[in-house]
Order: C-alpha cells, then structure tokens, then sequence
C-alpha cells in the first residue's frame, strides 16, 4: 500500500499514476488549469482508481450544469465497479458523488468530515467540504471544519499553505477581517500560488472599504493567479470593483473587456462575475455599451438549468429589463416550479431565498421599484442560503437599496445600510456614502416640499 503527498494511504498500483494523483490533488487546493489533465492522466493510467473517479464526477457537479449530470452519472458508474476494491476512505467519497447525485449535497459534506474524522490531514477531503459549503453558503461551517483539522496541518504538510487560504476566507466571511488578513497573507507565503488565500485578503478589503490597500495588494502578485483556471477571472474582478469604487471607470470596464471576459463562455461563475460588474456599474450610472448583448443572449439558454439558484439569479441580471421579457418570464415560472416540488437541496433554494429575488429581479428589469424592493427586501435576511461570499450577493444588496431609493422609502433603505454598515465592522465604501447623501437630499426636497409657503 502506497500513501500520497499528504500520507493518506492509497489503492494506487503505480508510481506514475501516485504522481499524477499528487499533483491532481495539488491542483484541487490551488484552483489550477492543468488540474483536469493530472487527474485524466491518472484515470489513464488506472481507470478502476475509485476515488479518482468520484473526484472526476464531483467537480463536474460543481459546474452547476445540469448539462453535465450524465457525465457525473458516468463517473458514479465507475467509481461503483471498483468499489470494493476501494479503501475505507476511497469509498467515502464515492459515497459523496452519489448523495449530490441524489440532490443532498449537505450530505456530501457530511461524508467528507467523516474522512476528516479519522485523517484530518486529508487536504482533498478538506478542500471539498470548504468548496460545498461555500457553494450552499455555510460560511460558519467553512471555518469550523477547518479549524478542527488544523492541528494535523504540521509546517510540513504539503498542504498547509492551502488550509491557511481556506481559514482566510472562512475569517473573512464570518467577520473577522482583520484575522483573517494576517492569515491569507501566511497563506500566500507558504504556498505562492495559493490564489483562494489571496483572494480572501482581497475581500478583506472589499469588506472593509479599503479599495485603494486592495489595488495595492493585487498588483504586483498577478502570477499568484495568473495559472488557475476560470478562478482567475473572479480575481480580476475584485480588482475592477476596487477601480470602480474608486471612480476609476476606465480602468474597471478595461479590465472588464481584457480579463473578466475575456473568454465568453457561459460558465456561471464567468457569468456572475460579468453580470454583477456590469450592474454594479449601470447602478453608478455608467453606460455599458452593448456589453450586456453578449450574456443576454447566452443567458437565454440558460433559463431551464436549475442547477444553482445563484447562477439563476445571475442569469436574471442578464435577461431582467433588457428586451428579454420572455426569457425573463420562463426563467422566473421555472424557478417558481422548481420552488413546489423541493426535492432537492437545490430546489429548496429555489424557494427560500429564489422566488422573492427572482421576483424582486424581474420588477427592477420592468423598473417597478416599488414591488422590486418589497420582494428584495423580503429575500434579504435568507440570501446567504443562495451561496457565493459576501461580495458576490452584495449586487443584489445594492438593488435592493437602488430600488428602495427609487421607490422613495428612504427610512427602509437607511436601515439596510447601517445593516450593512455593521456586517462590514463599521467600514463602509463609496458606494454606500454615495447612497446615503442621495437619502440625504431627498429628505431635504421632502422637507422643503412640505414647508408652507410664505
């Protein structure tokens, strides 16, 4: 019996296919490009390797496209015909594959803490259950599971940079910014290409509405994300949104144009970050262009998916008020459908927070921002259940606001602001100063409306 990079032992026959599997592995915790090519190197070699299989149809599920679920279905198959073969271990996360399959994927993560039970050093093992918790929006279970292992991440463990990146991020999302710096930078120092840590410090800064010291700590560490996969996308968009809340324009739509679409694909992870900086943008009252044309249209295809209501939400910013009314509608009756039948924990989601941002989505698009607010208001106090971070759900915070604002109910948004406000420990950025001189002067025309003449 043979034990990989992070002494886990293995079912794995072969040196070559153990060193494909290694640096697999290293790819997961580093969000690499050539993290596919290892892990079909290793299925090459050895196709009966069951866990290789499971990790193979996991990540395919983690697309979030419903396309693909046969592909999953097939990885399950062959992971099954090795099954006892498998170790202990192995076959927990085939176990995994089957429950996401089956729509639980809590209990995927379940399973996953299980192997963490017996082998808190398994950095696979911890990386799946980090990466579906943030997906279903676990941000407390993020850190607790990773806290409970760090004891078994010795300095050296191969993948103890990695775990550092994963308690960043778990820091940043439950609050604790200024932790939660310190540790993505020691992240970054053990393990240099850890672009999950980097990114966590990035939305430290995000949360803190320090965009200026953001701008500052991603220049310079490009190669940090310069070999994920589409990971990389997401990090160039922290770095436009740092421009924009800084007014720089030019430099958050350029970057838009050269690294945040760069590829057009319909990736909803690629979509999301397209369609909430260009919200964000019109929101500032900055004209486009034709740059919605594009992921309109691709949207559109999308309406039927169902796989993540975070990517419906987002496929809805594409589609809500820019002559797309039938999309709009079917995507929203869809979502509204899935809502009935709650067999799955995606479903569930579709309910609860689904139905009233959808809704609150389709009102803004028709520009009645009166029903948009009462149904995004309604949705607010659940939308972390529809997963992503903090700064990924705040587009729809900040529609939420616009639409109040323009609906007039200036009490009501302020108290989502100072909501807001305490969630970012007392920081606040440009966009809600902005907003808060907007309630300001319309209060002062409310007053001077309402003085008698003389």
């Amino acid at each position: 019996m043979t034990q990989d990079i992070f002494g886990q032992e293995t079912s794995l026959s072969t040196d070559a296919a153990r060193t494909s599997w290694d640096a697999a592995q290293m790819g997961v915790l580093a969000h690499a490009a050539v993290t596919a090519d290892h892990l079909g190197a290793v299925l090459e070699a050895e196709p009966d390797f069951a866990l290789a299989q499971a990790i193979k149809g996991l990540s395919v599920l983690m697309l979030g496209r419903s396309e693909l679920l046969p592909m999953a279905q097939d990885a399950l198959k062959a992971a099954k015909r090795s099954y006892s073969a498998a170790l202990p271990r192995e076959r927990k996360y085939v176990d995994a594959l089957d429950a996401w399959l089956m729509g639980r994927p809590s209990q995927s993560i379940a399973l996953m803490e299980q192997v963490l039970d017996v082998d808190p050093a398994d950095a696979l093992a911890m990386k799946l259950s980090h990466g579906i918790r943030f997906i279903l929006g676990d941000a407390k279970g993020m850190r607790t599971s990773v806290e409970r292992v760090m004891p078994a991440y010795t300095p050296d463990h191969a993948g103890r940079g990695y775990l550092l990146g994963c308690h960043a991020f778990a820091l940043e999302e439950t609050g604790a910014y200024e932790k939660a710096g310190v540790t993505g930078r020691q992240a970054l120092w053990m393990a240099p290409d850890d672009a999950w840590g980097l990114h966590a410090v990035a939305h430290v800064h995000d949360m803190t509405g320090d965009a200026a010291a953001g701008l500052i700590w991603l220049t310079g560490r490009e190669e940090a994300w310069a070999h994920c996969n589409n990971f990389r996308y997401h990090v160039w968009w922290h770095k436009a949104l740092m421009h924009l809340d800084l007014g720089q324009i030019d430099q958050a739509l350029a970057l838009y144009d050269t690294e945040v679409r760069k590829d057009k694909t319909d990736d909803y992870r690629d979509i999301s970050n397209a369609t909430s900086l260009l919200m964000r943008l019109e929101l500032d009252g900055v004209a486009v262009g034709n740059r919605w044309e594009e992921l309109s249209e691709l949207c559109a295809n999308r309406c039927e998916d169902g796989s993540l209501i975070f990517a419906d939400l987002h496929y809805l910013l594409a589609l809500a008020g820019r002559d797309r009314a039938a999309e709009t509608r079917r995507l929203v009756s869809r979502i509204h459908a899935d809502a009935k039948s709650r067999n799955t924990e995606a479903q569930e989601r579709m309910a609860t927070p689904g139905c009233d941002a959808a809704n609150g989505l389709e009102a803004f698009g028709d520009g009645n921002y009166a029903l948009a607010f009462t149904h995004l208001a309604r949705a607010r106090n659940s939308m972390q259940l529809a997963g992503g971070s903090h700064a990924q759900r705040d587009v729809f915070e900040r529609m939420t606001i616009d639409a109040g604002l323009r609906a007039g109910d200036f009490d009501a948004v302020e108290a989502i602001l100072d909501d807001r406000r305490a969630m970012r420990a007392g920081g606040e950025d440009n966009y809600a100063l902005a907003r808060r001189s907007l309630i300001s002067a319309g209060r002062t025309g409310l007053d001077a409306q309402s003085m008698p003449a003389e």
